[in-house]
């Protein structure tokens, strides 16, 4: 079957009259599907409108590969497609329009809809029966109303936006094979599911639209065909040098020449390596393309293998449409190709950047990195010789306490677990509410990862010492600093920490580093994690509550809340984190990224807003991150450029686009700098500081309230390499977790913590550390004992 053997084209005259109504013969075509299963749009409008039909009548151009793509699609194919939205919407009609390489798509409904008639689809080829009666009852309506809407509809759909593109060039296209009516497109970052109203119209949509992306080429006409103009090469000095030393005219007419041929050589070689360079960025993204496509197509092979049943192939259908996007308003985001390209303006080279020659001179002025695993010293900081020694040493002058640097020996040898039968069985789901067995978790928790974001403190110390010397521009560049090196431990963490009981604590009195930090679970559903931390002439404190959703593939998870840094001159700083992903959990390399726009608001004068470029498989630089702080004028001051998981630099002024990136490499200055590995690495890839946060020093567990997640039996278990105990032990907690929700419901309120008078934000109320000092835990219950025989576990 030929592509558009059902597909009808519309060319309409704009010189005609207003047309008579449509003969009655071809309404009642129309309305019997036997006779047409794709009704022309001629059999749909008058005769005088000019229709021309095609459906008929293939002519032997089409079957030529070398003709232009307008040649196949005319001005385009245009039809009513359904389109996957979420499980509360289902499966939404959209108008679909493919023009150009690119299929775009409209709301046909609503208080966006857009009006369909014959002038706005004028030479386009129209799929579908039902695409052609809305066409035509648009075009009765149209005349019918003609005189009151006096020709707008014209106006109004020329000027109409598309709710979504995708650019098939750099897209793949693949049909289901349990719907003969489904398709989908993956554009490399976002898949489109999509119903036809028949098998020949997805047919028909199908070879249309593998027909357009075949014969469109990598790189877009425009830059293909453009004319190549010359380079205008002035020879005037030449001249004017060869005639003082007494040259012809016509030697010097034949040197004007070589220098003329060399540029238009040279110009032709760098217009072949531009060339070269799209097509080799244009390969890559389809290589992208494909490798996902692969991993969908092994991952559908894998369950119809394993799965038996219609109710398995009914969840694998579920799970990729759940895929797709999560709330309508998305739909203007499907085209991510267009967004990745976009943010390249805005991210330079961090790499180049820091390994050009000019920086490498500075390279004098920064100390070797502070975490050295070969040293004893635990707490050393990165500072700039030529900075005040006591800036540079603000957060260093702590008392030393030696600390563990590896984790005990496992006492068992792990089992491996089949990772398919954990997923098929939770996609969709939130994933704080999937029961995972100890293999996925890490020996640490939810509360003790919140103050894993403070192992930098000393960034807020120096940040204090500038702001007490009236440098606040240099106290918001810390202040961002930090905010950034909370995410540098993440790399390589692709384990799930503990979820928290309702009421657990954590506490973490680190003289050493000048602080001490407490944290408590405050909500079970939401689950809502709060903290406060003190440390010199500085208060930390917020609370964060994770979205996370699992997609099959991967977790989103979206952190909501807002943290405050509060000094004690009243300078206060706010920001919220990004959203963190972690991919590849059934295929490839496990991997984590974290990707968005941080804005943190000072009080002062000064606000910053970081930028963290999402990864890309041809990104040859991935975790970059660029900010700028402006003052309140809104001028920018400073920028800074980095890595989340490496280092942040920052120089005075805007050098915040590509083209200036380079030229002042030689000021930039050090902000912060990631600690080494430790010595002995764990296939938790915890850090040196992480190693420390679940020791139980001497003298500390009598100190420790019964509700410290030190004393979590199933985390230690797992520390201890204890798996099968583990197991046991997170199974009895989480049953008696059910629970939690009922204590929340009958008005169960967190010890040490409470709302704030007219918000949801949680502050901590004091106390904490005063029962601590005299060993009252009397009003902490023993969340992690076991659970009297008569009392009930209500699932």
């Amino acid at each position: 079957m030929h592509p558009f053997c059902c597909v009808s084209s519309m060319t309409l005259q704009t010189n005609s009259d207003m047309p008579p109504s449509p003969p009655s013969d071809l309404l009642n075509r129309i309305q019997n599907p036997a006779l047409s299963r794709v009704v022309s749009a001629r059999d749909s409008m008058p005769d005088n409108t000019g229709v021309l039909v095609n459906s008929n009548n293939h002519n032997s151009n089409h079957h030529s590969r070398e003709l232009k793509i307008n040649d196949i699609v005319g001005n385009g194919i245009s039809g009513i497609l359904y389109k996957w939205v979420n499980y509360g919407k289902g499966w939404r009609p959209r108008w679909f329009v493919l023009q150009d390489g690119v299929l775009s798509y409209y709301k046909i409904h609503g208080p966006d809809k857009i009006l369909v008639n014959q002038e706005t689809e004028k030479g386009s080829r129209v799929i579908g029966e039902e695409s052609v009666k809305r066409i035509s009852r648009q075009h009765l309506n149209h005349h019918h109303h003609h005189h009151h809407r006096n020709g707008s509809n014209g106006a109004s759909a020329r000027s109409r936006n598309p709710i979504g593109e995708v650019h098939l060039k750099v897209s793949s296209i693949r049909e289901s094979r349990s719907d003969d009516r489904r398709f989908s497109i993956f554009t490399g970052t976002k898949r489109l599911h999509l119903r036809a109203e028949s098998r020949e119209d997805r047919m028909a949509w199908v070879e249309a639209l593998q027909a357009v992306k075949d014969m469109f080429p990598r790189m877009s006409n425009s830059e293909l065909m453009a004319p190549v103009d010359n380079i205008a090469v002035s020879t005037e000095i030449l001249r004017q040098r060869l005639l003082q030393e007494g040259i012809t005219e016509a030697a010097i007419q034949d040197c004007e020449q070589i220098m003329r041929n060399e540029f238009a050589s040279l110009q032709n070689q760098l217009m072949l390596l531009r060339q070269k360079y799209w097509l080799l960025m244009d390969t890559l993204r389809q290589l992208e393309t494909e490798k996902v496509d692969l991993e969908n197509t092994v991952v559908d092979e894998s369950q119809r293998l394993n799965d038996v049943g219609a109710s398995s192939s009914s969840r694998q259908d579920k799970y990729s449409e759940s895929a797709s996007e999560s709330e309508d308003e998305n739909e203007r985001v499907d085209g991510a190709d267009e967004d990745t390209d976009g943010e390249d303006n805005t991210f330079f080279d961090t790499r180049d950047f820091l390994s050009s020659s000019s920086f490498k001179s500075n390279g004098s002025d920064f100390r070797t990195s502070s975490f050295s695993s070969d040293d004893d010293d635990v707490y050393a900081f990165e500072a700039e010789d030529a900075i005040d020694p006591a800036i540079g040493s603000a957060g260093a002058n702590f008392p030393y306490i030696k600390r563990r640097k590896k984790l005990p020996d496992p006492v068992e040898k792990e089992k491996g677990v089949s990772l398919w039968s954990m997923i098929k069985d939770n996609i969709g789901k939130d994933l704080t509410k999937v029961c995972l067995p100890v293999y996925f978790n890490e020996p640490l928790s939810s509360l003790q990862k919140c103050y894993e974001d403070l192992e930098y403190s000393y960034l807020i110390d120096r940040a204090y010492e500038w702001g007490k010397r009236g440098n606040s521009l240099m106290r918001i560049l810390n202040v961002a600093a930090f905010a950034i090196s909370g995410y540098a431990s993440t790399e390589g963490r692709n384990c799930k920490p503990f979820n928290p009981l309702l009421g657990e604590t954590y506490e973490a009195d680190y003289p050493d580093k000048g602080l001490r930090f407490f944290s408590e679970k405050v909500s079970h559903h939401p689950m809502i994690v709060a903290c406060h931390c003190e440390g010199t002439g500085w208060k930390f404190y917020g609370d964060s509550n994770l979205k996370s959703k699992f997609w099959g593939r991967s977790i989103q998870l979206d952190p909501v809340g807002v943290l405050t840094l509060e000094f004690d001159d009243g300078e206060i700083f706010q920001w919220s984190k990004v959203t963190t992903s972690i991919y590849n959990l059934i295929l490839g390399k496990l991997y984590c990224d974290h990707y968005g726009t941080m804005r943190i608001e000072g009080n002062h004068g000064y606000s910053c807003k970081l930028k963290f470029k999402e990864q890309s498989i041809i990104d040859r630089n991935p975790h970059q991150v660029q900010g700028i702080v402006q003052d309140k004028s809104g001028k920018t001051v400073a920028t800074l450029f980095g890595k989340w998981d490496e280092s942040m630099h920052f120089v005075h002024g805007d050098y915040s686009s590509k083209g200036k990136a380079h030229e002042s490499t030689s000021e930039a200055h050090l902000l912060w700098k990631c600690s080494k590995p430790p010595k002995f690495t764990t296939r938790y890839n915890l850090t040196r500081f992480a190693i420390t946060l679940n020791e139980l020093i001497p003298g500390l567990k009598e100190k420790l309230p019964p509700t410290d997640s030190r004393l979590r039996p199933d985390q230690r278990c797992l520390e201890n390499g204890e798996y099968e105990m583990a197991n046991a032990e997170k199974l009895r907690l989480e049953q008696r977790q059910r629970q939690a929700r009922q204590m929340q419901e009958s008005g169960w309120k967190p010890q040490w913590f409470a709302k704030e008078n007219g918000s949801d934000t949680y502050r901590y109320i004091g106390g904490y550390w005063e029962a601590r000092e005299q060993g009252n835990w009397e009003e902490c219950p023993d969340i992690f004992g076991q659970v009297p025989s008569d009392q009930s576990l209500d699932e």
